[in-house]
């Protein structure tokens, strides 16, 4: 819990891309975050989880508290379900195999996922037809003003898709310090969405589990997405947008190609990544996909990764994103939206 003078923070975010911090601690529980937090009354604090969906731009002239609050506890389980409470700071990737390895069933689509436990109800993390709010059950969080604890439903967390109320009303409030999910004791595999049943095949996959159904997922992320240790990288950089049914039929008649799915709201998801493909940088013809400039760089299997190759920085891999908007919308009329949190 040492308090630490100008940090470099490149090896707390999964970008790779360098930025100081004024001041720097961890803490890895509720009392070592309040005394901080008490004793340093004048600094803003950032508070830094796995660092895999931000990207810094600036220093921070204030104080960075990295969570890394840990443990997972059953709590309590009835005929279908059981509850099990994580650690803020946990990784996300091995609590999902932690819950495999139980035949806890509900999250083994989002194997591979980046970052904490905290931050996939901040980011209502998805992947392959499931989302966080799928599973979720409620959070704890100190609310940095008022040091107080408050519990947050699922209502409560008001999500959407990659958005929570913290990303929004309360945005630089509170910080997350467990989360508790509920997940099945008998398996309902979710394996129509994407190439899941593909790669079970060529798994050749004779009966069903939540292994068989991780390792497909992880399969397919690490033939399309780079290795954040290796290139740097946050993951999808952008959102899927959504257009209303009729903006949909507008635009396939003029791109046959374009890849839209059906939302419960009856609008279409846009598939940003073909939206990118098939838009391109003003210097050349083809699509933004494997595109560089310097160290930054759209990467060459996947067109919604932003990726450092070494030594960008963040303005640079913004200024990509910000190019990259501007193509889509020029040619498309749609305005891609962040996923990534920029700083």
């Amino acid at each position: 819990m040492q308090l630490k003078e100008n940090v470099s923070l490149k090896p707390y975010n999964t970008f790779g891309v360098e930025a100081r911090a004024k001041y720097f601690a961890n803490f890895t529980n509720v009392q070592e975050l309040e005394e901080l937090l008490h004793s340093n009354p004048g600094l803003q604090p950032f508070i830094l989880g796995g660092g895999s969906n931000i990207l810094f731009t600036q220093d921070y002239n204030g104080l960075v508290l990295k969570n890394e609050i840990s443990g997972i506890s059953e709590l309590h389980e009835d005929n279908e379900y059981v509850y099990i409470k994580a650690g803020a700071g946990e990784s996300w990737h091995q609590f999902v195999l932690h819950c495999i390895s139980r035949n806890w069933a509900g999250i083994e689509n989002l194997s591979l996922i980046p970052g904490n436990v905290g931050a996939s109800p901040m980011q209502n993390i998805g992947a392959y037809g499931v989302e966080i709010e799928n599973v979720f059950w409620d959070l704890e969080a100190l609310h940095i003003k008022e040091r107080s604890v408050v519990t947050f439903t699922k209502n409560d967390c008001d999500f959407g898709y990659r958005e929570s109320v913290f990303k929004r009303k309360y945005k630089g409030q509170f910080v997350i310090l467990n989360a508790t999910f509920r997940l099945r004791k008998k398996p309902h595999y979710n394996i129509s969405y994407g190439a899941i049943e593909q790669q079970l095949a060529l798994m050749k996959v004779k009966e069903l589990s939540l292994k068989a159904v991780s390792d497909a997922v992880i399969a397919i992320r690490s033939s399309k997405l780079p290795d954040p240790v290796i290139t740097g990288n946050a993951g999808s950089f952008f959102k899927n947008p959504s257009v209303s049914k009729t903006r949909f039929e507008e635009l396939e008649k003029h791109f046959p190609g374009i890849v839209g799915y059906n939302n419960a709201d009856g609008t279409k998801k846009l598939a940003a990544g073909w939206l990118i493909e098939n838009s391109g940088p003003k210097n050349g013809t083809s699509g933004w996909k494997g595109y560089r400039v310097g160290d930054a760089g759209c990467h060459e299997k996947q067109a919604l990764v932003l990726v450092n190759y070494g030594s960008a920085t963040g303005q640079e891999i913004l200024q990509l994103s910000e190019a990259i908007q501007q193509s889509v919308n020029e040619k498309f009329g749609v305005m891609l939206e962040r996923e990534v949190n920029i700083f």
